[in-house]
Formats: structure tokens, sequence, C-alpha cells
């Protein structure tokens, strides 16, 4: 395999989590007695250039389909994030009824719909098709596409559709073609225009080994340093960047055209670059290990289940999330030690977990059944389901978190 960005040949794994099915393969009742496709879930970095990354084991238009089980309004707290985002671009920037706002990969309109609110003209670009039907009742206009050169190319020379403000969340990390959809980016951004990007931090994942975060949707694992290096090799460049908490920690990286000298460059480049090479990102010694800390957790929590299940006890989990299905399938764990998972989202109630066959079912079941301990598998999210559940305490239930380690809370 060589690096999406540099085209070395990749010689250093960074962890292999073994062979699982894609994380969002949620499986009918019927699909429970049929086979299931398992893809090797190996994860390199690249001596070169230190992009961390996976092989497109699973090709993104098999993963990213209209059966797409992810729909970003389910989540009040992601709601939140994208409402205060809305409020403080434009405030920095300005954006009025003659700016366009452009999202890639904008779901179901979760984002979008706060920039309409403010009258502000907004275009959706979203491949799942059931997504993208969400967010046009919403009355946000959405293609239906993958983002790439191509598409850009159609929009800024055919069309003359440029944007004042191109954003995309979480999608960075799930592009396999990373350099043509950068470029993307620079043909469809206006000569003053500004890109947002956020993205799981990788110094984040190294640190609070967060190895759950990794499956197959997500084809590579971002440093600022090799963002910024990809970037700049299609012509934009880096004028700002925040380190934000959702997603376990993330990054909110802003560019600009390389040739645009009409935004200053923000101390918080250089001071965030510095902080990576303090820590040794630039360096494969900082990529050691890791394969042992996440099998510290496996068997802390393979040795809890089996503990509370020769005492008697009834285990739940809750949040149907694709780090949890990466955890449960590395650990091994079935439907034999987790009784059933709770999730908000109804396109996933009523289905299995793919692999490990755990129910998904809705909060109501949990109310009913009354375990003894729910594993929270988006730990991201772990204070405000805390507070939602905040009742299994009533019958003495308890929280479990399983990363960096198991811990009860």
């Amino acid at each position: 395999m060589q690096c999406r960005f540099c085209k070395t040949e990749l010689e250093h794994v960074f962890i292999d989590l073994v062979n699982s099915p894609a994380s969002n393969s949620f499986l009918s009742k019927e699909q429970l007695n049929e086979p299931e496709t398992f893809y090797p879930l190996k994860v390199y970095t690249c001596h070169q250039c230190f992009l961390v990354q996976v092989d497109e084991y699973k090709k993104s238009d098999a993963i990213f389909d209209s059966n797409y089980v992810y729909f970003s309004s389910y989540s009040n707290s992601w709601l939140k994030h994208a409402k205060a985002y809305t409020e403080m671009m434009t405030d920095r920037f300005g954006y009025n009824e003659n700016s366009l706002v452009i999202e890639v990969a904008s779901n179901d309109g979760y984002l979008l719909q706060y920039f309409k609110e403010k009258n502000i003209p907004v275009m959706g670009i979203e491949p799942t098709a059931n997504t993208a039907e969400v967010a046009i009742g919403k009355g946000i206009k959405t293609v239906i596409e993958f983002f790439g050169a191509e598409l850009a190319d159609r929009f800024s020379n055919n069309w003359d559709v440029k944007a004042d403000l191109l954003l995309g969340n979480n999608v960075l990390a799930h592009v396999p073609d990373i350099v043509d959809f950068v470029l993307g980016m620079k043909l469809i951004l206006k000569d003053t225009g500004v890109v947002t990007m956020e993205f799981p931090h990788l110094m984040q994942l190294v640190d609070n080994n967060q190895f759950d975060t990794i499956y197959h949707e997500h084809f590579s694992y971002l440093s600022f340093h090799t963002v910024k290096e990809i970037f700049a090799s299609q012509g934009l460049e880096m004028f700002d960047v925040e380190e934000i908490p959702t997603h376990g920690g993330s990054l909110r990286i802003f560019a600009k055209h390389a040739e645009d000298d009409t935004k200053t460059i923000s101390d918080n480049v250089a001071r965030l670059l510095k902080k990576e090479s303090d820590k040794g990102l630039n360096t494969l010694a900082y990529y050691d290990n890791f394969q042992q800390k996440a099998l510290g957790v496996k068997l802390g929590i393979t040795e809890f289940l089996i503990r509370q299940k020769r005492a008697g006890k009834k285990v739940a989990a809750y949040g149907a999330a694709a780090k949890g299905n990466t955890l449960l399938n590395y650990c091994g764990i079935k439907n034999d030690l987790i009784d059933f998972v709770v999730d908000a989202n109804p396109h996933k109630q009523n289905k299995f977990l793919p692999a490990s066959h755990i129910p998904v079912v809705a909060e109501e079941y949990l109310k009913q059944a009354k375990p003894d301990y729910v594993i929270i598998l988006p730990w991201n999210l772990k204070d405000e389901i805390a507070d939602q559940l905040s009742y299994i305490r009533e019958w003495g239930g308890k929280f479990i978190i399983p990363i960096p380690a198991l811990q009860e809370f």
C-alpha cells in the first residue's frame, strides 16, 4: 500500500484491529442467518509525511449509500455545537443574504438549518440519499453526490457557483482520495472565501487510547502538521486553528487561498505545530506501543463482562455508534455478554449490531429491563447520556466507560 498523500510505500503498522465488518452495516433479523463480510482493519503510519491511514478495503460508495444509518440530528449536543459554530462564523466573517455557505457531507441539514434561519443562502453536498432527503425536507438545497475536484469544477466553471464559506465536519478523514478532495475545495472557494474543517485530532487518539475511533469509514487519522501539508500542496493555506472538545478532541482548521492576502495568520498555527512537534507526532517513536494500549482495554472490558455474567448481573450498552462496533468486534464481545444496546435513532432500532449481533432497542426497553450496568459506547457524549439516563440510579444501575480505560462513574 502507498501513502494516499505522498505515495511513499507504507511499512510501519500503527495498529492491527484484525478483521471487522463495516461499522455501520447494521443487520435485519433476516440477515442474522446470512454470511457477513469482514474486512481487514490494519492501520499504517507513513514515515515520510506521518499520515496515519487504513487502506480502502471497502469502497466509499458502498459505505455511504442510501442505507446509511447515521443522522446527525439525533445528538442534542451536536446540534448545540452546530448552532454555536453558526453564530461564531457569522459574527467573525459577517455572512449575510449575499453570501453562500456550502457544506460538504451536510447529512440531514443539522448545521445548514441554522444559517438558513439567518437568511444566509446555503447548499449541501451529501452522497447518502436518505439523509439528504431529510435536509431537502427542511428546505435546504442539497446535491446528492460525492464531493471532489470533478464536482467542484462543474460548480465553479459550468454554473459559476462558489462558496464564501465552505465547511465540512467529520468528513476529511472519510475520503479515500484526500488530495482530490482538497483540490475540490480550492476550485469551489471564492477568492477571499474561507474553508473550515473539523476532524478528530490524531494526537488525542494516541494520547487517550481512542482506538475505537478507527473503522473503515475513517480512511485517514490526521495531525495538524500533515493536514497543513496536504492543503498547501493544493494551494490552500492555514490561517487559524482551534482545539475543540468534540469527538474526544478535534481540530477546527481555517484555510484560505494561498494568494489571499486579506487574512492574517493567527499565532495559533505556529503554536499547534510546535505542540505536535514537542509531543513527537513527526517521529515514528510516538506511534509505538499503541497495539499494547488497545490490548489493555480489550482485557479489561472482557474480564469485567465475564465477571458480571458469572455474578448473574445484567449488562446493557447505550449508543449504537460506529466506535462501539469497533470496540466490541476487536474485543470479541457478542450478545451473550451484553444483552442489548439502546439508541435514540429509529433507523437503528430493531436491527442488530454487525458481527456481535447485539439487538438495538429504544430507550423504553432500558426502563423495563433495569440492567445493573450500562456501558456508554459513545464515551465522548458520556455527560449528555448519563444525564439523560440518570434514572438508572433508582434501581442501583451504574455507568461504565471503556475508553481510555475501563472506569465506573
